[in-house]
């Protein structure tokens, strides 16, 4: 049984937690509250926070995340404008989380599903797919099998560079839901 620690208590970490736990493993979650003195226990860390929180979280962790399979849910929008992304262009923050841990393994993960498709195992009348990418062929078969044994469906994206893409269609899909062209229930559906 892979143990996960999810840094987040919102609706998206809430989520992720609940497919986890379904499929048989251990979730704990670390709150902004609980500060830096928490413990991580998980094999699997989720960054289930907004952007602007992951360099805190690293600064205070990254003794903790050394070796770890990390995951980035982040979509890097710029806050102050919902207009544009806030990394490198051409990179990613996925590339970002790689490079301040380079110990970790980091993957890229559900930034393209809402809280709501995540619970209820559906967009639209498709299955919920997770989406993820990442250099560690272990680490994404293993977070592979987690989803899938939760109940959704799962593909792999490619290496770490595919961040790019999915955090593309992560900001389109979150300024069209913003921008009501799309349900928060909805979203993008990948079918075979």
């Amino acid at each position: 049984m892979t143990a996960y620690t999810i840094f987040g208590t919102g609706n998206m970490a809430g989520a992720i937690g609940g497919v986890l736990a379904a499929g048989g493993a251990s979730v704990e979650h670390i709150s902004h509250e609980q500060g830096a003195g928490a413990t991580v226990t998980g094999d699997v860390v989720v960054l289930a926070v907004p952007y602007p929180a992951v360099a805190e979280i690293l600064g205070a962790y990254a003794d903790q995340l050394e070796g770890r399979v990390v995951v980035d849910i982040t979509n890097p929008l710029n806050f102050e404008t919902f207009d544009e992304l806030v990394v490198p262009a051409g990179g990613s923050a996925a590339a970002e989380i790689q490079r301040a841990l380079p110990g970790a393994r980091v993957l890229k993960a559900f930034n393209t599903n809402f809280a709501a498709t995540l619970a209820s195992g559906r967009v639209g009348e498709s299955a919920t797919t997770v989406l993820l990418a990442g250099d560690d062929a272990e680490a994404k078969a293993a977070l592979i099998a987690g989803v899938a044994a939760g109940g959704l469906r799962a593909i792999d994206a490619g290496s770490l560079k595919r961040a790019h893409e999915l955090e593309a269609v992560g900001f389109l899909q979150l300024t069209l839901a913003a921008s009501e062209k799309i349900s928060w229930t909805g979203g993008f559906a990948v079918n075979d």
